[in-house]
């Protein structure tokens, strides 16, 4: 997958936005989502932790946690070009999702 295949599937489900998000861009609903790195290699998407872990036992060559307090949230980096496209479809799906619900709510999930 590249970066622009990302945005185009980030930016597929009902009501995300897009905007400038330091160096990166990030996909919103009520929350981020998801983010894609400048150079279009990776991105970060919002799991829950126990995602996370079963996304990476699956491809761990593709997803990752973030390595600092982010990744304790949920946070994954995603390597594009190693990532399976309907997997990452599934995982994305599931961060959009849960950029719907209420924080609280989210917490609750986890």
């Amino acid at each position: 997958m590249t970066g622009h295949e990302f945005r185009a599937l980030a930016l597929s489900f009902a009501g995300t936005t897009h905007a400038p998000h330091f160096d990166r861009t990030a996909f919103k609903l009520q929350r981020t989502f998801a983010t894609l790195a400048a150079d279009g290699a990776s991105a970060n998407v919002l799991l829950t932790p126990e995602e996370q872990e079963h996304y990476a036992a699956l491809q761990p060559g593709a997803f990752c946690r973030v390595l600092n307090k982010w990744g304790d949230q949920g946070w994954t980096t995603v390597t594009l070009a190693a990532v399976n496209p309907d997997l990452l479809h599934t995982a994305l799906q599931s961060a959009w999702r849960a950029a719907q619900r209420p924080r609280s709510a989210r917490s609750r999930k986890r």
